[in-house]
C-alpha cells in the first residue's frame, strides 16, 4: 500500500471548509484527475478519475463524518483506497485541511509514480487548489452536517435549517 499526508492551512472558517467538502460532486472543480463524482445516497460515491493517462471508476463509503472535523472514506471495489481529511481550527477564520491516502497502486505505471511521489505531488497540488476555491468564493457551495459511524448516520441535521434539506 502506497499512503500520502498532506495539509494545507485555508483562511476562511473551519465549518466552511467542511461544509465544502462534504460537497463531494464537486471535487473536479479542485481535484485534477477526478473527472466526476456522483453521490449515491448519504454515504456512497461514484468516482471516475483519470490520473496520467489510467482511468478508473470505484465505489467509495464514507465510514466516519464528523460535522467540523472528521471525514472517512473506503473503496468497496478497486482500486483499493482508503482516507481521512480531517479539519483543525487555528482561529476564527483559518482551518487546517489534512489528507491521509492510502491507496494500492496496480501496474508498473502506478508503482512508479507512487515510488516517485507523484500521489503526493498530486495530493499537495490538490489542496492547493482547494485553498485557492474555497478562499476566492468565501463561502461553501453547500453542506452536510449529520454524523456517519461506521458507515451509517447518526443524526441527520439540515445544512441550512431554512432550506430543510441536507445537501
Amino acid at each position: 500500500m502506497a499512503s500520502v499526508q498532506e495539509s494545507i492551512d485555508v483562511d476562511v472558517p473551519v465549518s466552511t471548509a467542511y461544509n465544502q467538502w462534504t460537497q463531494f460532486e464537486t471535487f473536479p472543480v479542485f481535484m485534477r484527475g477526478v473527472e466526476a463524482v456522483e453521490q449515491i445516497d448519504e454515504t456512497s460515491l461514484q468516482f471516475r478519475t483519470d490520473i496520467a493517462g489510467v482511468r478508473r471508476e470505484y465505489l467509495a463509503q464514507i465510514t466516519e463524518q464528523t460535522p467540523d472535523h472528521r471525514i472517512a472514506w473506503v473503496s468497496t471495489d478497486k482500486p483499493r483506497n482508503a482516507g481521512t481529511v480531517t479539519f483543525d481550527s487555528l482561529g476564527a477564520d483559518r482551518t487546517r485541511v489534512s489528507v491521509e491516502l492510502e491507496w494500492e497502486p496496480e501496474g508498473m505505471v502506478e508503482k512508479a509514480g507512487s515510488a516517485l511521489g507523484a500521489d503526493s505531488r498530486q495530493v499537495g497540488a490538490d489542496l492547493g487548489h482547494f485553498k485557492e476555491f474555497i478562499e476566492s468564493r468565501g463561502i461553501e457551495t453547500g453542506g452536510w452536517r449529520s454524523s456517519v459511524d461506521r458507515g451509517e448516520v447518526d443524526d441527520v441535521q439540515p445544512a441550512d435549517p431554512a432550506d430543510g434539506g441536507p445537501r
